[in-house]
């Protein structure tokens, strides 16, 4: 037996090499290989001789540039280099993390070592994953999907052409979640995810940004025919039964889509705008496809910034009320006025209502601004009776909101008892749509008002349900008739009849009645004929501050003296 020391050199080497890795080489300046370790030869060619192999030829062909890269520079920098490649071994593709160094004396040579670091970089590739990939479905986060749109935009500008970012959730999804519990809402969402898959390209990215909310890039589509089929068969596929855990589900789904670079020309945009199409699509519908309008964005903008802008004005006081005259149909005398609310803003002058009430009550603001209208046009009238030296009444609309409201009785005690006014002098003004809407609750809420000496009346009579038998059941105490049943008249032959009609059933049920709209003396003299109790429109009186009605009653007041 030789000691290893007087083992030849060759064998020395050879020895050294087993000691050194999991794999070692010699290999020529060609990258050869002149000799290898036993353990490489057994990991790697099992029965088959690698002296005479590239070395590169070991290594997948995705990393070839890596390891010749490696080599290079190991031969240039005659010191140590590092490369991480994945080798074809007997049990698989493995990762290996390979040393490179170039030694001279003798012929040059470059000498190879390498330990498998296939555990290493499995972790790390899983927490890679993690940080780009939602755990539930396993597809790209919202992470991930910021990169791939601006890699899409960046492909896009080089080749000049556009694509699409679609929007999507689930209309339902919440109703699932809620009464069969989130394992039964995964499931759905992971079978949602699987369905969408199959119905996008290699070359698409479909990424899951949070609860029922996916988001799908779909490269090269910029045509509204092309996204809508696609659209519509994401939506029937989804709209087809869920099957889990023995219950049979059914969800929907709304989409929203924005086009690179119509629509946008950064990631943020792109997102922004396919979201603000979706709530249109679950806005008028549901269960369909809206691709994003810049019209449409630009009153979306315009609504924020002046919902915002409400908010100040409350603050800086800049709502106020508008009176117009309400006279006797005969005698052309003032026995009342609506209040009208009106917001001033500086620098802009007067927004018409139609724009800031639907918006005040849909951000709540309506009870507030309806508080402050009653209590202010009830204690306005105690002026207005002073300056006409007679009563009066005031007329203030009720908006679906506030009428609901569990304040509201409340804010009607108030707004008289900080008046002074007698009940009867406060007349509320509803809609038959909140009539209807709960009937039960109306009926309740009614007669406490009534009980007050409050009286109601129907606004906008004719244009909603028109149900004669709320007219019996509810306490209400006038008719106005709305302006598009006026405004034709007398020449209308059917106008004319409707309002007959209406006329004589109040007749019949002691009714007041109030014709809106009027805007001639013809139309005055017509309704009068037929038994109208009240006019109110542009012919008897536009609406007016609060100090030009007082002047206007001084003057009439002053007239009648005389």
């Amino acid at each position: 037996m030789f000691s290893k020391r007087d083992l030849p050199p060759d064998h020395r080497l050879l020895s050294l090499m087993e000691l050194a890795g999991e794999l070692s080489f010699r290999l020529n300046l060609q990258g050869e290989i002149l000799q290898a370790s036993k353990r490489a030869a057994t990991m790697l060619a099992p029965g088959a001789p690698l002296v005479g192999l590239s070395m590169f030829e070991l290594v997948r062909l995705s990393d070839r540039h890596a390891i010749e890269a490696a080599f290079m520079q190991a031969v240039q920098a005659q010191q140590i280099t590092r490369v991480s490649v994945r080798m074809t071994t007997r049990v698989g593709a493995m990762w290996f993390e390979l040393e490179l160094l170039a030694v001279s004396g003798g012929e040059p040579e470059v000498l190879v070592s390498g330990r498998d670091v296939s555990a290493q970089h499995a972790t790390e590739e899983r927490l890679r994953h993690m940080a780009t990939h939602d755990e539930l479905t396993g597809l790209p986060n919202r992470s991930l999907l910021t990169d791939r749109l601006r890699m899409a935009i960046a492909q896009s500008r080089r080749s000049q052409t556009g694509f699409t970012v679609v929007e999507l959730d689930l209309d339902g999804f919440k109703k699932v979640n809620d009464a069969l519990g989130h394992a039964i809402g995964d499931a759905l969402l992971r079978i949602a995810a699987d369905r969408l898959r199959v119905l996008l390209r290699d070359v698409d990215t479909l990424a899951r940004v949070g609860g029922d909310e996916f988001v799908v890039v779909l490269p090269g589509v910029t045509e509204e025919v092309e996204i809508n089929a696609i659209a519509r068969r994401m939506i029937s596929s989804m709209q087809l039964p869920f099957d889990i855990e023995g219950h049979t589900l059914y969800v929907s789904t709304s989409i929203g889509a924005a086009v690179y670079p119509v629509h946008g020309d950064s990631d943020v945009k792109l997102l922004a705008h396919a979201d603000t199409a979706l709530y249109r699509a679950k806005e008028t519908g549901k269960a369909r496809c809206v691709i994003y309008n810049q019209i449409v964005f630009d009153q979306f903008e315009h609504d924020v910034s002046m919902e915002a802008a409400m908010f100040e004005a409350v603050r800086n006081g800049e709502f106020l009320l508008h009176y117009q005259p309400i006279v006797d149909a005969r005698t052309r005398q003032i026995v009342g006025f609506e209040a009208l609310m009106r917001w001033m803003r500086p620098e802009i002058g007067l927004v018409p209502p139609n724009q800031f009430i639907p918006m005040a009550e849909d951000n709540g603001l309506i009870n507030l601004l309806g508080a402050w209208a009653l209590k202010v046009a009830c204690v306005q009238l105690k002026r207005f009776q002073e300056a006409a030296g007679r009563q009066l009444y005031v007329s203030v609309n009720v908006s679906p909101r506030q009428f609901r409201s569990d304040q509201f009785i409340d804010m009607v005690d108030d707004a008289i008892k900080l008046s002074g006014l007698d009940g009867s002098q406060l007349l509320l003004e509803i809609t038959e749509g909140i009539l209807m809407s709960d009937p039960e609750h109306a009926e309740q809420l009614l007669t406490k008002i009534t009980g007050r000496g409050v009286r109601i009346a129907i606004d906008d009579f004719g244009t909603g349900y028109s149900s004669l038998a709320y007219l019996k059941r509810f306490p209400i105490a006038a008719l106005k008739i709305d302006r598009t049943f006026i405004k034709d008249l007398p020449e209308s032959v059917k106008d004319a009849a409707i309002c007959n009609v209406v006329l004589s059933l109040a007749s019949h049920l002691s009714l007041l009645t109030v014709a809106e709209g009027v805007e001639n003396e013809v139309q005055l003299k017509f309704l009068a004929l037929q038994g109208c109790s009240l006019i109110q429109g542009f012919h008897t009186g536009f609406p007016m501050l609060p100090e030009a009605v007082i002047s206007l009653l001084q003057a009439d007041a002053a007239a009648l003296q005389n």
